[in-house]
Formats: structure tokens, sequence, C-alpha cells
């Protein structure tokens, strides 16, 4: 399916909301749904989400039915890619990358981890581990343009460079601290720290309230 336009990235954060949404429902019940109804499941806005599911879904939406639950979902895995895999190496075999490596529901979004690098060699759970002086070498070999940092905070800005040296386009940062990179390269930053943070500063406030 060709793209009908470009989305915002916040529009392409919600689109993943709305397919597990969509994949609750019990197709055997009901075969559409409306854009009002998608919106009041997930406490959005109503017109937003129609702008949403009209962007992405094959066809339009029908009076007094809505969108086809079925071409919905199908509509937004192929806008996002996840019908079509997309290979991914992972640099930092640790306790947080190996998690990673094991997670099957990447299958789900289309990605697939290759291969794995650290400062050591060896073989995990049947996962080959490569050392990390060998990145730019299988970056051209596996055609890879997907880069996953899960080392520490220290070496995360010299692996960045080396990914963006080994042609890597899109890089998913777990490491807490601020990577640069060529305004090209989207750099996803998945800070846990951050979220800690808002998580305890809730906690704390609603404690301090009792």
């Amino acid at each position: 399916m060709s793209r009908k336009k470009s989305l915002s990235r916040q529009a392409l954060k919600r689109l993943p909301v709305y397919m597990s949404f969509l994949k609750t429902i019990d197709l055997g019940e009901t075969e559409y749904i409306s854009s009002s109804a998608v919106a009041k499941a997930l406490d959005m806005n109503d017109v937003q989400v129609r702008k949403d599911l009209a962007a992405v879904c094959k066809s339009a939406g029908i009076p007094k039915k809505g969108f086809a639950i079925r071409d919905l979902i199908s509509g937004i895995s192929d806008f996002l890619g996840y019908s079509s895999g997309k290979d991914a190496i992972l640099i930092g075999a640790g306790n947080l990358g190996m998690a990673l490596m094991s997670y099957r529901g990447f299958d789900n979004y289309g990605i697939n981890i290759v291969a794995a690098f650290d400062n050591r060699t060896e073989v995990v759970d049947n996962k080959r581990i490569y050392h990390i002086s060998r990145i730019k070498e299988m970056c051209e070999k596996l055609n890879v343009k997907i880069g996953i940092i899960t080392v520490p905070e220290f070496a995360a800005q010299k692996v960045c460079d080396i990914l963006v040296d080994s042609g890597i386009l899109a890089i998913w940062n777990f490491a807490p601290t601020h990577l640069k990179a060529p305004d090209d390269i989207l750099v996803q930053n998945e800070n846990m720290a951050s979220s800690l943070a808002l998580l305890s500063n809730h906690l704390r406030e609603k404690m301090a309230g009792e």
C-alpha cells in the first residue's frame, strides 16, 4: 500500500495504540467500528482519531458502520512497515540487551535482530555475539539499517558514531544519555530513568496527599 500522506510524529505514535486496541476486538461479534468508538475506548479526540484512521485505511468508512476492522489493522500494519520485516543489530549484550534479543514480540512489529555485538565474543542461548570491532563489516554484509544501543551511558556516543559510520539510518537508544547524530539519522530515545522519575514523582505526590 502506498502512503496517502505523511503523518506527524505524534500521529505515528498513536497508530500502534490503535492497532493494539483493534486486535482485542472479537471479529465474530462485529466487523466494523467507528472512529468515535475508538476515540471513546482510548480516551482520545474523535476528530484526531478519524483523521489518523482515514490516512492509513485502505477503504473509506461506511456511514453508520464505520471502518472495516480488518482493513484498519491491515492499513496500519502496512503504513508502519510491520508487514515487511526490517533487520536490526544490537550493541550491548548485557542483561537488557539479552532480554531484548529474547523478546519474541518484535516479530509483530517487523523487527528482526540479526546480530548482537559486545566487547566479548561468545554464544548465549544459541545467539552469536560478535566483537564490537565487526559492526561495520556485518552492517555491510547484512545490509542492516537499524541499530539498537543497550550499552552503558559512557560508551553510547562512541557506539552511535560507529553505527553512523557503518551506514545505519535509524538508532533505538536505551542508554540514558543524549546522542549526537547527523540530522538525517533518526535517534529514538527510550530513557527509562526519565520514566522512573515521572513514576516516582507521581507516587510522592499521591502519598503526600493522603
